[in-house]
């Protein structure tokens, strides 16, 4: 059977989102952070739950924690790159840090909240690297003084876009724990836990490509996984294809044509919109005209 995917956010939940993996959840927070934030310990504040999972198919699957000091994280994975997304990524930091206060308390009692955004997407095409830190800085002298505000982005294809690509390949990117951990969600299929290269032969990632071993779905959580898994292998082949045909003409179009052969194997509408970004309504209008069942 072929391994799950650790980019499917419903597979990176209940990797890192459960109490018996809590010591892979804080090895990725660490790896992203500063010095100053790292991390002992943390309590999950929404732990990965298959009941709560079928009473919302649709529901981000962030995942809460706070470490031993109070600071707050949320960490998520994103699979498409939505309409709005920068200013989503600001409301959820928003409610990571407001929801910290119960009516009446004091100010004094908010702690730093980060954010934590892995993305499949390229987010920021002006800019190389693939980890970036977001902070409230001074214009002119950028002097921090809203210190509890920050946000990372982890841009995935940066690190791993081709598919090709070899297991040297990956290898030779490998500089810190940030790296190993980018290697084991974009090309885990590469990795052999019984023959890892020293840059990678480490017991956390052995833990980690071992959970993926042994993991197993119910049968609602497994048609949500290989819906999502569709997307992705859509989402690759459609890009390959628009690559190769030099065809660019913006994110919409490809958002678009995406959906149409989404449309093509079969997924509902509402799952469409959800994962393309599209609204509810343009979907609907695909798929009642000819566009959706035209081969692109």
């Amino acid at each position: 059977m072929e391994k799950i995917s650790p980019r499917v956010d419903i597979a990176f939940k209940k990797i890192f989102g459960v109490e018996e993996n809590k010591d892979l959840l804080i090895s990725l927070i660490n790896s992203i952070v500063g010095v100053e934030d790292q991390v002992a310990d943390v309590i999950l504040l929404n732990p990965y739950n298959p009941k709560n999972f079928r009473q919302d198919k649709l529901s981000i699957l962030d995942i809460k924690a706070k470490g031993t000091n109070g600071k707050k994280f949320n960490i998520e994975i994103q699979i498409s790159d939505e309409a709005d997304y920068d200013k989503r990524a600001l409301y959820y930091w928003a409610k990571l840090y407001t929801e910290q206060l119960q009516a009446a308390e004091d100010y004094s009692l908010l702690s730093k909240a980060i954010g934590i955004h892995i993305l499949n997407f390229t987010s920021i095409p002006n800019v190389e690297k693939y980890h970036n830190v977001f902070h409230i800085k001074e214009k002119e002298t950028g002097h921090l003084y809203f210190k509890d505000l920050e946000l990372h982005t982890i841009e995935l294809k940066k690190f791993s876009e081709d598919s090709r690509a070899e297991l040297a390949d990956i290898v030779a990117k490998v500089k810190n724990s940030l790296d190993m951990w980018v290697a084991f969600l974009t090309r885990h299929d590469l990795l052999n836990k019984e023959h890892l290269p020293s840059e990678l032969n480490s017991p956390i990632l052995i833990k980690a490509l071992n959970v993926l071993d042994v993991m197993n779905f119910g049968a609602e959580e497994r048609e949500a996984y290989e819906e999502h898994l569709k997307w992705l292998r859509i989402e690759t082949n459609t890009l390959k294809k628009y690559e190769t045909k030099g065809f660019n003409e913006g994110r919409e179009a490809e958002k678009i044509a995406i959906a149409c052969h989404m449309l093509q194997n079969g997924m509902d509408d509402q799952t469409v919109s959800h994962l393309t970004g599209l609204s509810f309504e343009r979907v609907i209008s695909l798929k009642s005209s000819d566009i959706s069942h035209k081969k692109l």
